[in-house]
C-alpha cells in the first residue's frame, strides 16, 4: 500500500470509527448472533490475490458488525468498562504507524523516556508515596494487564525472599502466599506460572463488607510459619472485580512489615477514582506496598491495553527479570544512566503505549479527569438511592464507587431470568456475580460516554421489565 493509498484509506477508516461513535447506540449493546455463525461466513483458506479496502470494509460492515459487543455504547454496564475515547485512539494509531519496538532505551529513547514522564505524572495525579517515582528508588512501566503487573510482582516478591536463589535452582515448595476469597482470579494463575502451587496459596476470609480481615491474614501466617513454611506474598484489593469491596491497605501492610511480607495492591479498576482527591482515601496505606497497579484502560478513557505497575525498590525488579544477551548489550545500557523496561516485565518486546497515555492526559487534563470519573460516581450513587427506595430490589453490597450490586426480591431464578431478559433485548448489557450463594446484579458505571440519562433509562428497563416477568 502506498502512501498516497494508506492517506486516502486512512481518512476514510477515521471517518468510519466517528461514524462508529456516532450511531454506537443504534446497535444491540450485546452481540446477538449463535456460535459459529461468523467462522461460517468466512472463507476457508486465505485469498490468493490482493482484495480492495472496499472488499475488506464491505465485509466488515456485513460479518464483523454484527459479531461485536459495544463496549463503547454508553448502555454497556458489564463486567468493568474498556472505555476508549478520541485522544486515546489517535495516540494509538501513531503508535502502531512508528511501529516501534521499544524493548531497550537504544531502540527507540522516546518511547522509554516519554513512558517514564507520563508514569511519575500518574504518580504524582494519584498521589503515591515518592519511592513509586523514577526520581527515587522505585518506578513503574506500563504492562498489559494487571494480572501480567501481579505476575511480576510474585516474582520480584519471590527472588527477595530467597536471596535471589529460586531463579537458579527452581521452588522449594515452601513458600506460601495470601489472598482474599475475593481476589481476582488472575492471582491463582500467577501464583501457578510462578511455580509456587495453588495449594500453596491461601484464601483469606472476608468481612460482612467482602474486604479481606486483617486479623484472619495474621492468625493463617502465624499457622504457616509454625509449620516451618515461608510467607513471602499478600494481595490486597482496591475494588474487587464482584462486588468493588475495598481491602483495609494500612492493617495489612502493617502485618506484611511485621512479618516480612510484599504487598502488592491490585487496583484495576478503581484506582483511577484516586485521582480525585474526593476518592484518594481509598489508596490510603499504599506507602506499605511493595508493589501497586491499575489499569487505565478500565477507567482512564485510554483504550485496551494499559496498565501502571509501579514498584517502591526497582532493583529487586530489575534483578529478578534481567536477562542479558550479547545482541542487546550496548553503551547506553552499560553506562547505567538509561532505563531498559524490558527488565520490568515478562515479555522482551514492547509496544509504543505511553503515546495514548499522554494523549488522553493531555486532551482532558487533569481536572476534566477528575470531572468525568466524578460525574461517573454520581451517577451510580444515584442508582443505588434509587435501588434503596424500590420495594422490589434491595442493594447486596455497598457502593463505595461506580459499581452497584443488588438484586429483586424475588430471588435467583427471577434475577438470572431477568438479566437475560434484558440483555437479549439489546438495549443495554449487564452482568452477574454471586454473593454468598446469591444471584447478584451488576450495573458497573464508566463507559466513556455514559450520562444520567442512559443509567435512568437502563433503571426503567430493569423495572419495567421485572413488573413484566412478575405478571
Amino acid at each position: 500500500m502506498s502512501p498516497e493509498e494508506f492517506r486516502k484509506q486512512g481518512k476514510q477508516m477515521i471517518d468510519w470509527i466517528a461514524d462508529y461513535y456516532e450511531n454506537v447506540e443504534k446497535y444491540p449493546v450485546l452481540s446477538q448472533v449463535k456460535p459459529g455463525e461468523i467462522i461460517g461466513q468466512l472463507p476457508t483458506n486465505a485469498p490468493k490475490e490482493s482484495e480492495s479496502m472496499d472488499q475488506i470494509m464491505s465485509d466488515v460492515n456485513s460479518i464483523i458488525m454484527p459479531g461485536i459487543t459495544h463496549w463503547q455504547s454508553p448502555n454497556f454496564f458489564a463486567y468493568f468498562p474498556s472505555n476508549s475515547s478520541g485522544p486515546s485512539v489517535l495516540g494509538d494509531l501513531l503508535s502502531s504507524g512508528l511501529g516501534v519496538q521499544g524493548m531497550i532505551w537504544a531502540t527507540s529513547p522516546a518511547c522509554t523516556e516519554l513512558e517514564t514522564r507520563v508514569l511519575d505524572w500518574l504518580a504524582g495525579m494519584l498521589q503515591l508515596p515518592g519511592q513509586f517515582k523514577s526520581t527515587s528508588t522505585g518506578g513503574a512501566v506500563i504492562q498489559d494487564t494487571a494480572s501480567s503487573a501481579a505476575l511480576s510482582a510474585i516474582l520480584a516478591a519471590r527472588e527477595k525472599k530467597t536471596n535471589y536463589k529460586t531463579n537458579d535452582s527452581g521452588n522449594s515448595g515452601k513458600l506460601v502466599a495470601y489472598v482474599s476469597s475475593q481476589t481476582h482470579s488472575s492471582l491463582e494463575k500467577a501464583i501457578k506460572i510462578a511455580g509456587i502451587g495453588k495449594n500453596n496459596l491461601r484464601l483469606i476470609g472476608v468481612d460482612e463488607n467482602l474486604a479481606m480481615r486483617p486479623d484472619l491474614l495474621e492468625i493463617v501466617i502465624q499457622a504457616d510459619l509454625k509449620a516451618g513454611l515461608s510467607p513471602f506474598f499478600v494481595c490486597a484489593t482496591v475494588g474487587t472485580t464482584s462486588t468493588n469491596a475495598m481491602d483495609p491497605l494500612t492493617e495489612i501492610g502493617r502485618i506484611c512489615r511485621k512479618y516480612e511480607l510484599w504487598l502488592h495492591i491490585d487496583a484495576a479498576m478503581s484506582g483511577t477514582a484516586a485521582i480525585s482527591p474526593k476518592y484518594r482515601h481509598f489508596l490510603n496505606g499504599v506507602e506499605l506496598a511493595d508493589s501497586f497497579s491499575f489499569n487505565p484502560h478500565k477507567w482512564m478513557f485510554t483504550n485496551f491495553d494499559c496498565n501502571c505497575f509501579y514498584v517502591a525498590d526497582r532493583s529487586v525488579l530489575i534483578k529478578t527479570l534481567s536477562i542479558l544477551p550479547e545482541y542487546l548489550k550496548n553503551q547506553a545500557s552499560e553506562s547505567g544512566a538509561v532505563i531498559d523496561y524490558r527488565d520490568w516485565h515478562i515479555q522482551l518486546g514492547r509496544r509504543f503505549r505511553s503515546l495514548k497515555l499522554w494523549f488522553v492526559i493531555r486532551h482532558y487534563g487533569v481536572s476534566g479527569l477528575r470531572y468525568h470519573i466524578s460525574e461517573h460516581v454520581r451517577i451510580a450513587q444515584e442508582f443505588a438511592e434509587w435501588v434503596i427506595s424500590s420495594d422490589d430490589f434491595e442493594l447486596v453490597a455497598p457502593a463505595p464507587l461506580n459499581l452497584v450490586c443488588f438484586a429483586h426480591k424475588n430471588g435467583n431464578d427471577f434475577n438470572r431470568k431477568l438479566l437475560e431478559t434484558i440483555n437479549a433485548n439489546g438495549k443495554m448489557y449487564f452482568t452477574h456475580t454471586e454473593v454468598n450463594g446469591q444471584y447478584v446484579l451488576r450495573m458497573c458505571i464508566g463507559q466513556t460516554n455514559t450520562k444520567e440519562e442512559h443509567v435512568r433509562l437502563a433503571w426503567e428497563t430493569i423495572q419495567e421489565t421485572a413488573k413484566e416477568l412478575s405478571s
